[in-house]
């Protein structure tokens, strides 16, 4: 008898709001804000209705009141944020340079990419997640880098073609533009993003790679540049161009490298004895290339 007295006013509850267009319900509880600080952060951000997982590191020197460079790292597949900040030492950098990182999580280990992995709308979400960091974390919009490593270095390059004027320049270790995505000669950046990569000689998809940058300065009307460069070191080679829209590329060669991450003495993909520190570089270029407007 109570459980029957207790369903029928539940009923009559449930019709009263329904009646009140449910103006006497709760409001729901909003999430934490954001405190943006220095230190290490686990966050996340809905996209596209699920919550994106990242990693977010703010140096020591860091001051929300301040404009900061952004670097967002792009993992392998499959790998992980994690992964990515044990493989480039990317915080360390950041420390002595002073900028944020920010290490986003594929879904199911992959990120929608030019060749694969998954078919969530990565492109959106590295928009937002740019977006939130600019506005919530002070983000300098004029130093936001992309840099990727294998499925996330073809990440950075479909980025540079869909966010066009989002990121100033984008760093791609092992990864590459090609795939159906980039068949088109319009498929290229309509605002000037610049590049540096990094190709190894034994990585088994180096034909590609060196394919699609041939590729991606022909329609960008890319000529070599003057001199006036540090030397590579012996047995490494570097190409340096000038496009007609004023971004730069930059491409390493490293005949004994395979898929990895050159520098790297940990995590999955390394390669310490590449000759070059690939995180070194990149940031080297990146500071060197804020957006142009």
């Amino acid at each position: 008898m109570r459980r029957t007295i207790a369903v029928l006013a539940g009923l009559v509850l449930a019709l009263a709001g329904g009646a009140c267009g449910g103006e006497d319900e709760p409001p729901a509880t909003p999430a934490p804000a954001e405190r943006p600080a220095a230190g290490d952060h686990e966050l996340t951000l809905r996209h596209d209705g699920v919550e994106r997982r990242y990693l977010l590191h703010a140096p020591p020197g860091y001051d929300p009141a301040r404009p900061t460079a952004l670097v967002i790292a792009l993992h392998f597949f499959p790998g992980s944020g994690a992964g990515m900040r044990e493989l480039t030492g990317l915080d360390a950098r950041a420390d002595r340079e002073n900028f944020l990182v920010a290490y986003p999580d594929g879904r199911d280990g992959g990120f929608n990419a030019l060749i694969c992995c998954g078919s969530a709308d990565d492109v959106g979400f590295l928009r937002t997640l740019t977006g939130h960091l600019v506005d919530t974390w002070r983000a300098d919009p004029d130093r936001v880098y992309l840099t990727g490593i294998s499925n996330g270095g073809d990440l950075s390059f479909r980025l540079a073609v869909e966010a066009a004027g989002l990121f100033a320049a984008i760093g791609v270790v092992s990864g590459g533009y090609s795939g159906p995505l980039t068949e088109p000669d319009s498929y290229v950046p309509k605002r000037p993003v610049s590049v540096i990569t990094f190709v190894g000689g034994q990585d088994r998809y180096a034909g590609i790679f060196q394919d699609g940058l041939r590729t991606w300065q022909r329609r960008l009307g890319c000529r070599p540049a003057a001199g006036g460069r540090p030397a590579a070191p012996a047995g490494l080679s570097r190409a340096d161009a000038r496009c007609a829209d004023g971004s730069d590329v930059t491409v390493w060669s490293l005949p004994e490298m395979g898929h990895s991450w050159p520098g790297a003495t940990s995590g999955q993909l390394a390669a310490p004895d590449a000759g070059v520190s690939a995180t070194d570089l990149i940031w080297e270029f990146f500071a060197a290339h804020p957006r142009r407007t």
